[in-house]
C-alpha cells in the first residue's frame, strides 16, 4: 500500500482516528508521517517503555508507600530488597513477594490498569478439569443472578439445569 500523502513511498504508518462514532483510517510512509505528526502534536519515533507507562501512572497524586510509612522508612521487600520508590522509578518488581510486600501501593495501579485487582482470566484448557468446571460454574451463576435480576425465568432456570449438570461432572 503506497503512502496516501505522497503516492511514492510504502505505508508503514497506520492512524486510526474515531470521532462520533465515525472511524477514519490514514496510510502514511514514514516521512510524510512525520511531518503529520509535527503538524497534529503526534512524536512519531519516541521509544515507547512499559514500565515508563507504569512509572507515569504512580507518578501523579498517588500516595506512596513510603509516604504512609514515614516513621520506619521506606518498606523494602525482603526477599529481593526492592523499595516501594525503585518499582515507582523502573516500573518493575524484583520479585514474586513484592507482590505482596507492596499490595496497597499496587491494589490502586491495578484498579487502574485492569479495572479490578482480582484476576478474572481464562483457564487454559490443558489444565485440570475441574478447575475449568468450577471457572464455569462461576461463571454460570454470575449470569443467573443477572437473569434473575431481569427477571428471565425461563433463561434462569436453564442456567439452573447447566450448574446442576455442572456440579454432577465434579
Amino acid at each position: 500500500m503506497l503512502c496516501q500523502n505522497c503516492q511514492q513511498r510504502p505505508a508503514t504508518v497506520h492512524l486510526t482516528k474515531i470521532i462520533n462514532f465515525e472511524k477514519t483510517e490514514l496510510h502514511l510512509c514514514e516521512i510524510c508521517a512525520k511531518a503529520a505528526g509535527n503538524e497534529l502534536g503526534i512524536m512519531f519515533g519516541t521509544n515507547f517503555s512499559f514500565q515508563n507507562f507504569i512509572a507515569g501512572l504512580l507518578g501523579d497524586g498517588e500516595p506512596s508507600i513510603a509516604q504512609k510509612t514515614s516513621l520506619g522508612g521506606e518498606p523494602r521487600c525482603p526477599n529481593c530488597g526492592l523499595t516501594y520508590s525503585d518499582f515507582r522509578n523502573a516500573g518493575l518488581l524484583g520479585c514474586g513477594e513484592c507482590y505482596y510486600h507492596f499490595r496497597s501501593g499496587l491494589e490502586p495501579l491495578f484498579k487502574k490498569i485492569h479495572g479490578s485487582a482480582t484476576h478474572t482470566g481464562k483457564v487454559p484448557r490443558r489444565t485440570g478439569g475441574k478447575v475449568r468446571i468450577r471457572k464455569e460454574i462461576q461463571d454460570l451463576r454470575r449470569q443467573l443472578q443477572l437473569a434473575i435480576q431481569k427477571e428471565d425465568y425461563e433463561q434462569a432456570a436453564s442456567l439452573r439445569d447447566q450448574i446442576r449438570q455442572l456440579e454432577k461432572e465434579l
